[in-house]
């Protein structure tokens, strides 16, 4: 939409004759319906008067097209000013001016981010050049009739109360102003000469109005960079059932361009691939030509998504792909093809700075696309304010008439596999009581400290490999040095530690920066983020008392808003507030201690908080010989007469007797035992159950596990887990020609038929000392896949 178009002879009359201000207001009542405050319509004087200057010079043809305040598809951004007509080459051409009232600024060692005056106070904002630059690359990634039309588009930004351009173009800043000349307050001329170098003739095409109605769809150029940026880039790859979830999602954005709208719900824990799914997605759906766009509430997990893909910190053009999940207040009904919001359950009910803008996100979000995917994990709620619930989301989606899709991520891929750490993280934080009461078993780095510079100097020793360990904490402590860079903010005198909170000249890419290991980050610049190691402070707010975990919110610094309005819910229901702070503070440890994918270090100031973790993290040793073969079978095991074969039961074999053929103890039916298993296994014929001895397949199958396989499986086995048999194979936990591994084959073609050249049985365990079994040439007749494993039964 645009709500002033002219021609630059009746933009000039307009200004001259001080009627500009009042034409463009009354359009914005027109075509908004809102009224305008005194200082935008200031601002707009101002600044319009000071374009008028420059455009009259009589190079500029009085048919050139003026455009103002055009809003961009897909975003809520508006272009200030626009110059349109042909090039000395004829050529159409459109100039796109950002304007700026701003008399001074600053650098800063952000890519393309200034600090200057604005709204009362000084504050970090985008350069004007990235600015003008990104909006001309946003409307040619997505305007189809730019792109085939071949509209020519000139950025540049225009700061005309500015006396001094030291800052504006400083040389790190060079790579933005070199692709969108900035021109301050001495530079009339200059501006005036950029414009009528690009605008040699008038605009006899209508080049705005094919803009403003043109055909809005992804270009080629912008699939083809972010598949190339996925391509081989290993942090991104589906696994497993991301999968599944992934061609769901894509399943349901093709029926919800034609068919009612699609809300799919992807819950998951932390480290289930949720945030690897959402990217994977982002960019398939951008090479389908749909409207799509990346959606989390927190800036952290944009931005490092963004440096990861791109490999670079600078601010690139897939920048326009994501977005907060604020900026969907005002947009028209199904105008997306597919949002994914990641971290939904960080959604807030309203939007912007004050918290006055909107109905509610969830509501904004499903309104806004046909298909709508959230990427949520309820118990990561950590501040009040937090509604992402799976209920809300089901709520809004049944009122928009939109059909609901529900799928769970429940692999584990941080905490190195290990759902019971997470389980235990739960236990300990007393979240939930779970069976996972120590981490026996669980190979995982969960060390307790009683000296936090013991621990920073671990974290810093850890981080030299590859930049993937990080010290958080529980914001406890006041951020004086925001305002005072001299200052120290997390203080332990007792132990002569000092340290400040994650400065801001990394932002929300703190997590990945080269030089923040020596800062401390708090949960909102590492949530929906993972690391290798992780150091957790746990503050004054959790402390354990006689075994019961004790929570404060009033010792949380006053600057943390994620408690905002406790104090004033005390008073109005005291229970239910605590009650909520209580999950607050909870849910944001367990985030904290769940960032870490190979290793948790905790300290608290507390000696009975340290003693509390060091006590249930304590491990059992026991021997794992005749006791863990001797463990009985979880459910009722009958002879023949009592079973109903394979409909509800099914054989249990002894892979300990299998020292020669599966088949020399694959006994008659009526001569085995039979398992009965819960009906939600639906047994079928050739189902069979065997316990597995041994910690070859620890990561996936525990030592002693009694175990679901399907015999004689057909189709592919590449990736699966199965039980071979092979006379060349000794097992070095069982003795026999039978083993349980990860299957791997190489294929050759032979002719029109592929054959197998060579098939790897895999361990997959933390422990040491087993290796891969290679069978390859002759010894490949010999080996027979004896069942495929469908599940862990205890």
């Amino acid at each position: 939409m645009i709500v002033y178009s002219a021609s630059k002879a009746e933009f000039v009359e307009h200004v001259r004759f001080n009627q500009i201000e009042k034409v463009i207001e009354e359009e914005v009542w027109r075509k908004l319906k809102r009224k305008t405050p005194k200082s935008e319509i200031a601002s707009w004087k101002n600044s319009l008067q000071c374009m008028f200057n420059a455009l009259l010079d009589q190079g500029i043809p009085p048919s050139a097209g003026v455009a103002i305040e055009y809003t961009i598809p897909l975003t809520n951004r508006r272009v200030d000013f626009i110059l349109t007509g042909k090039d000395a080459a004829r050529n159409d051409t459109a100039i796109i001016v950002e304007l700026k009232q701003w008399s001074e600024a600053e650098v800063t060692d952000k890519d393309a981010i200034v600090r200057t005056f604005l709204n009362g106070s000084i504050r970090e904002v985008n350069h004007p050049s990235y600015q003008a630059w990104s909006y001309s690359a946003l409307i040619e990634d997505y305007n189809e009739t730019v792109r085939e039309e071949r509209i020519g588009l000139q950025p540049c930004a225009y700061l005309h109360n500015m006396d001094s351009g030291l800052a504006i173009n400083d040389s790190r800043y060079s790579e933005h102003t070199e692709r969108a000349p900035v021109y301050i307050s001495s530079d009339a001329k200059k501006l005036s000469d950029f414009l009528r170098r690009n605008i040699r003739y008038g605009d006899s095409d209508n080049i705005m109005y094919r803009i403003e109605h043109g055909v809005i769809k992804p270009s080629k150029g912008l699939a083809d960079a972010l598949a190339s940026m996925l391509r081989g880039n290993r942090e991104f790859i589906l696994l497993d059932e991301q999968k599944l979830v992934y061609e769901t999602a894509l399943e349901l954005a093709e029926r919800g361009r034609e068919n009612p709208k699609q809300t799919f719900i992807v819950k998951g824990g932390p480290g289930t691939g949720k945030s690897v799914v959402a990217i994977n997605l982002i960019v398939e759906a951008t090479n389908r030509e749909m409207l799509t766009q990346f959606v989390s509430k927190n800036a952290a997990p944009r931005e490092v998504f963004k440096a990861r893909l791109t490999g670079t910190m600078r601010k690139t053009h897939i920048d326009n792909l994501f977005r907060g999940s604020g900026g969907y207040t005002d947009t028209e009904n199904n105008f997306f093809d597919l949002l994914v919001v990641d971290e939904a359950h960080r959604l807030n009910e309203k939007s912007g700075l004050y918290g006055n803008l909107g109905e509610n996100q969830i509501k904004e979000l499903i309104t806004s696309a046909r298909t709508s995917i959230f990427f949520i994990d309820e118990d990561q709620r950590v501040t009040l304010s937090d509604i992402g619930t799976v209920e809300e989301i089901r709520h809004f989606a049944r009122q928009l008439g939109s059909e609901v899709t529900v799928l769970e991520l429940s692999s584990q891929f941080r905490c190195n596999g290990s759902d019971g750490y997470l389980a235990w993280v739960d236990h300990v934080l007393q979240v939930r009581e779970t069976a996972n009461t120590t981490l026996d078993g669980v190979d995982y780095d969960f060390q307790v400290f009683d000296d936090p510079n013991e621990l920073r100097n671990v974290i810093e020793q850890r981080n030299r490999r590859a930049n993937k360990a990080r010290l958080v904490a529980g914001y406890c402590w006041d951020w004086k040095s925001k305002k005072d860079p001299g200052s120290f903010d997390i203080e332990l005198p007792e132990h002569d530690f000092r340290a400040r909170w994650n400065l801001d000249k990394d932002g929300p890419k703190w997590l990945i920066a080269q030089d923040s290991i020596t800062e401390i980050g708090c949960i909102h610049t590492c949530q929906g983020l993972e690391l290798d190691y992780v150091g957790v402070i746990i503050g004054d707010d959790f402390v354990i008392r006689d075994g019961v975990a004790v929570t404060n919110a009033g010792a949380r610094s006053k600057s943390d808003r994620s408690v905002r309005g406790y104090k004033k819910r005390l008073k109005e229901d005291r229970e239910s507030a605590l009650a909520d702070a209580d999950m607050i503070i909870k849910n944001t440890y367990r985030t904290l201690m769940t960032r870490g994918m190979k290793g948790c270090y905790v300290y608290s100031a507390d000696a009975e908080t340290r003693e509390h973790f060091r006590s249930f993290a304590e491990t059992q040793i026991t021997e794992q010989t005749d006791e863990v073969s001797a463990q009985p079978v979880p459910y009722e095991v009958v002879d023949y007469e009592s079973a109903t074969p394979y409909d509800g039961f099914v054989p249990l074999y002894d892979l300990q007797a299998a020292a020669g053929e599966f088949s020399e103890f694959q006994l008659p039916a009526e001569e085995v035992q039979w398992v009965n298993l819960p009906e939600h296994f639906a047994t079928r014929p050739g189902q069979f159950v065997a316990q597995v001895v041994g910690e070859s397949m620890n990561k996936r199958i525990p030592n002693g596990a009694w175990c679901l396989f399907n015999a004689n499986p057909g189709g592919t086995r590449n990736g699966k887990i199965v039980l071979v048999q092979h006379r060349a194979i000794e097992d070095p936990d069982n003795g026999s020609c039978l083993t349980v591994k990860l299957y791997r084959s190489e294929k050759t073609m032979s002719g029109d038929e592929l054959f197998n050249e060579k098939v790897i049985l895999m361990p997959v365990t933390s422990a040491h000392g087993y290796q891969d079994i290679v069978i390859e040439d002759d010894d490949l007749h010999d080996l027979r896949v004896v069942g495929e494993f469908v599940a862990v039964l205890a």
